[in-house]
C-alpha cells in the first residue's frame, strides 16, 4: 500500500495535485483530519480492500485538527514505512496574485488582506515543511508541469507523457443516441451488416465470427488504416492542452456488431502507441 500526504501553502495547487493523483488511480481524501488518518489506514489496509495507491490532501483549512498534524504524522510515519510528504510552495507575490484572481478568502486573513493570511500560514506550516520529503515551489508551474512533476516524483513509470492520458474508446447505437460525453465520434455504418445474416444476427462484435466478418472488407481496412494514422496525429495535441481523458465513440446501427468490433480494433492500436486505453460497449 502507497501512501501520501499533500500538504503546503494554501493557493499553491493542491486541487489540481488531487486531480493528478486521481488520474494515478490514487484514492484522494481531501481535507482529512490527521488524528482520523490511522484509522483510515486500518480500514483501507483491510484484507478485502482493493484500495492499494491512497493520498491525504491536509492544510490549514482543519483548524483546530490541523493543529495535532505534526505529531500525528510522526506516529504514522513509525508505523508506515512507504509514506511521502509533498509540501506545495509558492512566493508570497504568486499567492496574492492566485487569491485576487479567484476573489477568495485566505483561510487565515480573517477578513483582512491574503498577505497577512499568507504570513501566518507560513509560520504555522514551518515545521510540516521541515518533515517534507518533496518540496515543490509552483510559483512558474503551470496545472499541466505540476502534473508531469508530481508524476516523475511518485510514479516515473507514469512519467511518459502519453501515460498521462487515457483514451475510452466506447462502442455504441445511433437508435439509442449519440454518447454525450464523446469527443470525436465516427460512424461506422458504412461497413456490410453482420446483423443480416441469419449465423451472426444473435452473435455480438465480440465473437471471433463477427470480427472476421468485419474487418475482412476492404472499406474497413482503409478506415483503420486511415483512422489510425489521424490518432497517432492529433493525440500529442491532445496532450499539449493537457486533456487526461479523451472519449472516442464509435457508432452503427445498434451498438451489436460492427461498432463492437471497431472499438476493440481500436483499443488495440491506441494501447499499442503507448497510451492508456480502455473500451466501453455502451449498447452491448
Amino acid at each position: 500500500m502507497k501512501y501520501l500526504i499533500v500538504t503546503g501553502m494554501s493557493g499553491a495547487g493542491k486541487s489540481n495535485a488531487i486531480k493528478c493523483l486521481e488520474d494515478l488511480d490514487y484514492y484522494c481524501v481531501d481535507n482529512m483530519p490527521a488524528s482520523l488518518i490511522g484509522q483510515f489506514m486500518d480500514v483501507a489496509g483491510g484484507n478485502k480492500s482493493e484500495i492499494d495507491k491512497v493520498a491525504f490532501v491536509i492544510d490549514i483549512r482543519g483548524g483546530e485538527f490541523f493543529d495535532k498534524f505534526e505529531t500525528s504524522i510522526k506516529d504514522i510515519k513509525e508505523r508506515i514505512e512507504d509514506l511521502k510528504i509533498i509540501y506545495l510552495e509558492a512566493s508570497d507575490e504568486v499567492l496574492i496574485r492566485r487569491y485576487n484572481e479567484t476573489r477568495r478568502t485566505h483561510p487565515m486573513s480573517k477578513g483582512g488582506s491574503p498577505a497577512e493570511g499568507i504570513k501566518l500560514e507560513r509560520q504555522k506550516l514551518a515545521g510540516i515543511k521541515k518533515m517534507s520529503d518533496y518540496i515543490i515551489d509552483t510559483s512558474s508551474l503551470k496545472p499541466n508541469d505540476l502534473r508531469a512533476e508530481l508524476s516523475e516524483l511518485i510514479e516515473p513509470e507514469s512519467s511518459d507523457p502519453k501515460r498521462m492520458m487515457t483514451c475510452t474508446v466506447m462502442s455504441f447505437g445511433y437508435k439509442n443516441g449519440i454518447p454525450l460525453d464523446a469527443d470525436i465520434v465516427f460512424d461506422v455504418r458504412f461497413i456490410p451488416n453482420p446483423f443480416y445474416l441469419k449465423s451472426m444476427k444473435n452473435l455480438t462484435g465480440n465473437s471471433q465470427k463477427v470480427k472476421d466478418y468485419v474487418l475482412k472488407w476492404d472499406e474497413t481496412k482503409l478506415f483503420i488504416q486511415k483512422f489510425g494514422e489521424l490518432i497517432n496525429d492529433i493525440l500529442p495535441n491532445y496532450l499539449k492542452l493537457g486533456k487526461t481523458n479523451l472519449v472516442i465513440a464509435f457508432g452503427c446501427t445498434g451498438g451489436q456488431h460492427r461498432s463492437v468490433v471497431i472499438a476493440n480494433a481500436f483499443e488495440e492500436i491506441i494501447t499499442k502507441e503507448g497510451y492508456r486505453a480502455k473500451k466501453i460497449h455502451r449498447d452491448l
